[in-house]
């Protein structure tokens, strides 16, 4: 019995170490204290321009969500990426309510609406200055 726990423990020993071994040297080289890390490669000329105009034409549009069991209605910035996706650059919270609220289709459509008017004043805003 106890050459069979010793056989145990020897290879647990030996499959940690292997494993931190792996872990360790696949890791590559350590930063030091202090040292920030490299940053991506910066994008072509031409790639940044087009990242600038995606981003000059950002609008505002409402958006909601649900976190922590209250309902949020959001104005949210966004953009078009180069890969055909959104990008959301801000979020702000225009209202949130509780998510169980008997009168919540109601608030939900008013806060809506709310939101729709509030995003057409920045996107309005936002051409002219």
């Amino acid at each position: 019995m106890v050459v069979l726990l010793a056989e145990l423990v020897l290879l647990l020993l030996v499959a940690g170490l292997l494993l931190y071994g792996l872990g360790v040297w696949s890791a590559g080289p350590p930063t030091p204290p202090g040292a920030r890390p490299t940053p991506p490669s910066p994008l072509p000329g031409r790639r940044r321009a087009e990242v600038a105009d995606a981003v000059a034409q950002a609008r505002w549009a409402p958006a909601h969500d649900e976190v922590d069991g209250r309902t949020r209605v959001l104005l949210r910035r966004s953009y078009t990426g180069l890969d055909g996706l959104p990008v959301v650059l801000e979020d702000r919270v225009y209202t949130a309510f509780p998510a169980t609220d008997p009168a919540w289709e109601v608030r939900f459509t008013e806060a809506m609406s709310g939101a729709r008017f509030r995003c057409s004043y920045l996107n309005a805003e936002e051409s002219a200055g």
